[in-house]
């Protein structure tokens, strides 16, 4: 589909540590011009981590940008040049404490296309054997190991509002591999 081009143009708007922002132009097949932001982001991880007994370890943490304590899986951002699967075993230690023995990928998708380029990877991590976290400095997170089931009736009652969470989960119940 390319009822659109880009624009030569491009501005930079900001360069930070994990995102940049820029603003296209950009032009409809009717000729109409219109500007569009988006945020660069280099792509993430994130973890479904069974423990031994079937239960997901999730973690809880602040997020500043929505000023909350959400209960979400492990989840971090991708290093240049890293790839997804070193992503996520390096950051399901660093979060919680554990390493995964098998870890498989599930998914990738978009987190919000509308505005930003951040694709997410998910990963099924099970055989976990505890080696010792090591948090970044920001970070403050509590492990909160949880049954499949009561992470489902969290989210049917909107106490898990994370979206990686949710898909995450929805996806290993669809395809039914929910299995630690």
């Amino acid at each position: 589909m390319s009822d659109f081009k880009i624009l030569p143009g491009s501005k930079k708007i900001y360069d930070g540590k994990v995102i940049s922002l820029r603003i296209d132009r950009i032009q409809l097949s009717s000729g109409d011009v219109f500007e569009r932001e988006v945020i660069e982001h280099p792509g993430a991880v994130a973890m479904l981590p069974f423990l031994d007994d079937g239960r997901l370890l999730l973690i809880k943490q602040y997020r500043h940008p929505v000023g909350e304590v959400l209960l979400e899986i492990p989840a971090g951002t991708l290093h240049k040049n890293e790839d997804p699967k070193d992503c996520a075993r390096r950051e399901l230690i660093e979060e919680t404490g554990y390493e995964a023995g098998k870890i498989e990928a599930l998914i990738s998708c978009f987190l919000a296309p509308g505005y930003s380029s951040e694709k997410i990877h998910l990963f099924h991590a099970s055989e976990l054997r505890r080696v010792g976290d090591s948090p970044d400095i920001d970070e403050m997170i509590e492990l909160y190991p949880i049954s499949i089931e009561k992470v489902q009736d969290m989210i049917k009652t909107g106490e898990i509002t994370d979206a990686k969470t949710i898909s995450g989960i929805s996806y290993l119940l669809l395809m039914g591999n929910f299995k630690s």
